[in-house]
């Protein structure tokens, strides 16, 4: 059995996003390798506890390196810049919780796992004679500068920097660079990451989702007959997740069967910003304002949806388009980044990205005509079983075992 040193930032086995991410790879790796798990202490009670009923928790070995609650808020508080500063020093002090590590146990593979932003690789590539891998790697793609289009100064501002900069320190940063050229194995989240990689320095890597899907047999077919069309919007109320659009799209069907169930939530300029739109729109009777639930009450309402409406237009492999997968539930998003990868037309449709307005209308014809043929909407969610198999977890933990023990081999 392989043991592996794992970098994972953020980890837990109740939460969606990053953390969940890292937890799931960790959970089903620990099903054929053993793992030592150097992670932040904020869910260290929820791995505890998670960790006594799983059959695999015995490979699953923690380290804590715990940061404050300042540097935690900042964390969850996307855009924070601040945060990188704290970050950097978290990983200094993981430097040197894993060399004690390796200096007491025999480590096959170390794996730099999340938080996936290529601009904070860590320090565990100056580890020598254990083969480094880094992925996936995310947060290199490019926010669509036409959708900023009536977007305020500092949002214009903030994108378009952050492009300029997402450029400039892929091809420049010394530790990137340093990462990039140490590793054994690079694992890109996305086409766009394996491009920019390939492009800037040459190097290969293969694309592997940051997030998966679960299996899952328990769909209600009958569900796409009901005559009230319920489709489910869940996020975060930022810039790039675009809800506005999707009140829009919604508007400009003219439908009045439909009904958008808008799960998740923002800060109080952006919560009434979105529902003064609604009303200007003459929609607000069909948006249901659910905020933010337990992540179960989610998925049992995604479950009893038509549709999952996606509209972000900036995201690697959002964690909830593969949980519309695992509850098959057919997905309308746009043809860019993660979702362009994972959603094929077997299970969804998706928009090419042009502008706001010419997206308001395209979105708007798709869901008039899927709303007019729910026999689409049931052969969709039909083929997400098989979808899910592709995208699983286990599936993708095999991969990677494979990828650890083909470096291995190579080394002799």
């Amino acid at each position: 059995m392989l043991t592996i040193l794992v970098n994972a930032y953020a980890c837990s086995p109740d939460t969606g996003s990053e953390p969940g991410m890292a937890w799931n790879w960790c959970r089903y790796l620990a099903r054929r390798c053993k793992l030592h798990i150097i992670t932040e202490g904020e869910f260290k009670s929820q791995i505890e506890a998670a960790l006594l009923s799983l059959p695999e928790g015995k490979n699953m070995h923690f380290h804590y390196n715990p940061v404050s609650d300042k540097v935690r808020r900042m964390c969850w508080n996307q855009g924070d810049w601040r945060f990188y500063r704290y970050y950097r020093k978290w990983q200094q002090k993981t430097l040197t919780i894993a060399c004690k590590i390796v200096a007491s146990n025999r480590i096959d593979i170390i794996h730099q796992l999340n938080m996936i932003g290529f601009r904070e690789p860590g320090y565990l590539w100056k580890i020598k004679d254990i083969p480094f891998v880094w992925g996936p790697i995310g947060g290199i793609k490019m926010f669509p500068v036409a959708y900023l289009q009536g977007a305020r100064l500092e949002q214009q501002v903030f994108y378009r920097l952050k492009n300029m900069l997402n450029s400039l320190q892929l091809r420049f940063d010394r530790r990137v660079c340093m990462a990039l050229g140490s590793a054994a194995l690079l694992i890109s989240a996305i086409p766009d990451t394996y491009r920019a990689i390939k492009e800037y320095h040459k190097a290969e890597s293969v694309t592997i989702p940051e997030t998966g899907c679960f299996i899952n047999r328990d769909n209600d077919a009958d569900r796409f007959h009901d005559p009230c069309f319920h489709i489910l919007w869940a996020g975060k109320f930022d810039f790039r997740k675009q809800l506005p659009l999707a009140l829009r799209a919604i508007a400009a069907t003219g439908n009045d069967n439909i009904v958008l169930d808008v799960f998740g939530s923002g800060n109080k300029r952006q919560i009434v910003a979105v529902q003064r739109l609604a009303r200007e729109l003459n929609i607000d009777g069909q948006v249901v304002w659910h905020g933010n639930r337990p992540h179960h009450e989610v998925m049992q309402e995604m479950q009893r949806s038509q549709l999952f409406f996606f509209t972000s237009v900036s995201e690697d492999t959002s964690t909830v388009v593969l949980e519309a997968i695992s509850c098959c539930t057919p997905i309308l998003c746009f043809d860019i980044n993660g979702m362009g990868h994972v959603v094929d037309g077997s299970i969804g449709i998706k928009i090419g990205i042009s502008n706001p307005k010419q997206s308001v209308a395209d979105f708007a014809e798709q869901i008039q005509y899927l709303y007019h043929n729910r026999s689409i909407l049931k052969t969709m969610s039909i083929n997400s079983l098989r979808r899910q198999e592709e995208l699983s977890w286990e599936r993708k933990a095999e991969q990677v075992i494979l990828l650890y023990e083909t470096i291995l081999t190579d080394r002799g």
